[in-house]
């Protein structure tokens, strides 16, 4: 083979053409060390220390794992406080940080993160700026990518909307109203509860939402029950799992959990102990993240 530069030849050997069309896809660390491309995913949850929350856990595991198959899948848990209590316990969960960091050990060049909060919140945000710190780092990786929590956009609403809707118990009746139990922050994100609420409204104005720790509260709640005249109430979390918050804040015995306080107020209320990654349909838009957030991973 050969090319013309002006009036001269030069050539180039025809082995060091072929060796660079046979160098398979690698991603580049730091130093000039090159690595073949190993893909994975972390799964980057609030967590939970009640065993009970387990099978939302597992739900998310098992449609994660369906949708990206032979693709290794880690874990981590955002909450120090979740990760302490385990671990007194003898269950030792990494945080976002560590499992960074063994699945650079790993050596895995291309990683998908997926944040599993309902919020694009605090917890959010400390996921996106850690696990993105790993990214170029010296013999580290080459592309991290982070996919959306539930509630992001507009079609992330209608489409939760949707789907709770949908695992409401089968026996309320139109005139029952249902209360979703949401976390709450201080957050700006928090704006997402108040909004939830204008999205529910317009499809069901019998359903409610409330936050542990923000706003809408519990009192703004019980002003729209009385407006409406309710008799009946459905208590749901608006989490991903139905744990300490859902069991002790919402349907505890406590005089001041919300269960209580509305049963004072004359409501029959009725617990539904099943967080939304439970639900088949959220689950579906949590892996919808993951995929665009997969994908973004590209090759190199």
């Amino acid at each position: 083979m050969q090319y013309r530069f002006g009036d001269k030849i030069k050539f180039i050997p025809a082995f060091i053409l072929v060796c660079f069309l046979l160098i398979p896809s690698f991603a580049m660390a730091g130093h000039g060390d090159a690595k073949p491309v190993k893909k994975g995913i972390l799964l980057a949850a609030f967590g939970s220390s009640m065993p009970e929350a387990q099978a939302s856990f597992d739900a998310i595991d098992k449609a994660v794992k369906k949708a990206f198959p032979g693709v290794p899948v880690r874990w981590a848990y955002s909450s120090s406080i979740i990760r302490n209590i385990l671990a007194k316990e003898g269950r030792n969960i990494d945080s976002p940080v560590m499992a960074m960091t063994k699945m650079m050990d790993e050596g895995f060049t291309h990683v998908a993160v997926q944040s599993l909060h309902t919020i694009p919140g605090e917890e959010y945000c400390g996921i996106l700026e850690t696990v993105k710190a790993f990214e170029g780092m010296p013999k580290g990786m080459s592309k991290v990518t982070v996919g959306k929590p539930l509630l992001y956009s507009n079609k992330d609403m209608q489409r939760t909307v949707k789907a709770i809707i949908s695992n409401i118990p089968k026996d309320r009746k139109a005139k029952d109203a249902v209360v979703l139990m949401g976390h709450g922050t201080h957050h700006v994100a928090n704006i997402y509860y108040p909004a939830s609420q204008d999205y529910f409204s317009k499809v069901d104005p019998m359903i409610f939402v409330g936050t542990v720790e923000g706003t809408p509260s519990l009192d703004d709640v019980k002003v729209l029950l009385k407006k409406n005249k309710a008799k009946k109430v459905y208590l749901m979390p608006y989490m991903s799992v139905a744990g300490d918050h859902a069991r002790n804040d919402m349907a505890g015995a406590e005089a001041d959990s919300w269960k209580s306080e509305l049963t004072k107020l004359g409501y029959k209320c009725v617990p539904v102990l099943k967080g939304t990654a439970e639900f088949p349909q959220v689950l579906d838009i949590w892996v919808d993240h993951l995929k665009v957030a997969f994908k973004h991973l590209g090759d190199h």
